[in-house]
């Protein structure tokens, strides 16, 4: 299991955090996907066998918002 903190432009309101947890949290191989608003990331528990960095990106885009980096822990 892998932790990583996906930095997401575009969200404004808590519609977006939900948005955004809910396109993370349906990806395969993801366990747990938080959202935070105020610090406008988003924090990732993941098999890094079955997803990886970009299809966050992807997901995160197609959803409405920009993944501008990542912190893995």
């Amino acid at each position: 299991m892998k932790s990583t903190v996906l930095n997401i432009d575009g969200m404004g309101c808590s519609g977006c955090v939900n948005t955004v947890e809910n396109t993370l949290a349906a990806l395969p191989g993801v366990k747990t996907a938080i959202a935070n608003l105020e610090k406008g990331i988003a924090e990732v528990d993941y098999d890094e066998s079955e997803v990886n960095e970009s299809d966050f990106k992807k997901a995160v885009e197609e959803a409405g918002y920009q993944m501008t980096g990542v912190q893995s822990e």
